[in-house]
């Protein structure tokens, strides 16, 4: 398995892509969250005003397009990324920009820094993640390593089959994470995943993914590079590590 898959084009996705795309823009316009990366990106947690079905504008998420069997969502994340990202920024250390930089910002969703010494975590096990690009843009796709999922599942049971399962969600796993993904590096194909209005990427939920960096020749919109992104919740982090 390689952790990912692109589906369409598709004319319900783009119809979709088509609906959402004013709301994104009006609800990113009116948004007080600061930028980050130098002003290069918005990060967009919940902002679009999406119905839990998914309908947005008066257009239904085509789930049958997506091979997905329809449940609630939370409103969706607007990534939008501008010209020259990334930038640095003060609220970002040299080592973390430089791995921004260089290694795209790889990171595993759910898994959250927690408290001063950011312990990692798994504080949000996702079901999977769908991306949906709202505008035409070549501009900071979507980066995953194929096949990552398997051998960070590997790593975090190994790490976490000592402890009870309902304690799953406190156990640091810093060192462990650290170690595979190093090694994910080191063994897995980095696959840059560009997509237009009409299509859809959905990531393994255990898929190790990120950001690339804005190329020269890039082009976007004024509104820059919109992504919209959900991650339906899954019960338990037992759920997320065991299940397919």
């Amino acid at each position: 398995m390689t952790g990912w898959r692109r589906i369409g084009p598709s004319a319900g996705l783009a119809a979709w892509a088509a609906a959402a795309l004013p709301l994104a823009r009006a609800a990113l316009t009116a948004s007080d969250e600061p930028l980050r990366s130098g002003g290069t990106w918005a990060v967009g947690l919940d902002l679009l005003p999406n119905e839990a079905s998914g309908r947005v504008g008066g257009v239904d998420l085509p789930w049958a397009d997506l091979g997905l069997a329809p449940e609630p969502l939370h409103r969706a994340q607007l990534s939008t990324v501008f010209p020259g990202y990334p930038q640095p920024s003060p609220d970002e250390s040299a080592q973390a920009f430089a791995f921004r930089r260089n290694r795209d910002a790889a990171h595993l969703d759910g898994l959250l820094p927690i408290g001063p010494d950011r312990h990692r975590m798994v504080k949000e096990p996702h079901g999977w993640i769908l991306g949906l690009p709202l505008n035409d843009s070549t501009g900071s796709p979507l980066v995953v390593w194929e096949g990552s999922h398997e051998m960070l599942r590997k790593a975090l049971l190994a790490a976490l089959s000592p402890h009870p399962p309902p304690t799953w969600g406190d156990i640091d796993l810093t060192e462990a994470y650290a170690a595979a993904r190093r090694q994910i590096f080191a063994s897995c194909p980095r696959i840059e995943l560009p997509t237009r209005p009409g299509e859809a990427t959905l990531l393994h939920r255990l898929t190790l993914h990120g950001v690339a960096a804005w190329a020269e020749a890039a082009s976007a919109p004024p509104e820059g590079r919109i992504i919209a992104y959900f991650r339906p919740l899954l019960p338990s982090v037992q759920d997320w590590l065991l299940m397919p």
